[in-house]
């Protein structure tokens, strides 16, 4: 438990300087894609999804399609004085292990992960696994979390480039009170020339 708080606290005082960044340290000078609660830094080869609920047709995720690679975030408001991470990792290895899926701590380049194969139905009712990583980083008053897939699962190369692309992410999370665990606010991209 100690490298654990050891290594968040590692990796939360280089968060200022090597991101995910919080609004008040994104440079006003980038060409950013605003999404509301977080912002996304264009690069060639970016495709971007927004994951819609279908009751209420709010987004509740953005899907980066990059280097071969996925990733899905979410941003969260998360409470002034502690993180989400530790106890936001122990719900994600309960419902995977629920599922019959198996799951790994593992110490990564954006601090403690999860190495997950998650159960999927095949076809013809075979079933199969789908291999992710999941990340997550604490802020100030806010979380982000990332669920990776794809090549930068076991590819080095892959990784690397996912996790810059995790880190270049600006989180938006507002002076508007909000509860701890609740999602921040995610909108339709509106940014002049960005593709």
């Amino acid at each position: 438990m100690n490298e654990a708080n050891n290594a968040r606290e590692a990796l939360t005082g280089d968060r200022a300087v090597d991101g995910p960044f919080d609004d008040s340290e994104a440079n006003r000078v980038r060409p950013y894609i605003d999404l509301g609660g977080i912002k996304i830094l264009p690069r060639e080869g970016l495709n971007l999804r927004l994951e819609v609920e279908e009751q209420n047709k709010r987004i509740v995720a953005i899907g980066l399609d990059y280097a071969n690679s996925s990733l899905q975030v979410q941003p969260f408001a998360a409470p002034r004085s502690t993180g989400l991470w530790d106890e936001t990792r122990d719900q994600i290895r309960e419902q995977i292990t629920k599922q019959g899926g198996t799951v790994r701590e593992n110490q990564g380049n954006l601090g403690v992960e999860l190495i997950a194969s998650i159960p999927t139905a095949g076809g013809e009712g075979a079933a199969a696994a789908r291999p992710a990583r999941f990340v997550g980083v604490d802020g100030p008053r806010w979380f982000l979390r990332g669920v990776i897939g794809g090549a930068a699962v076991d590819d080095p190369a892959a990784a690397a480039q996912i996790e810059d692309l995790f880190r270049s992410i600006v989180v938006v999370r507002g002076s508007a009170p909000m509860p701890p665990r609740d999602l921040i606010p995610l909108k339709m991209p509106s940014t002049p020339g960005a593709a």
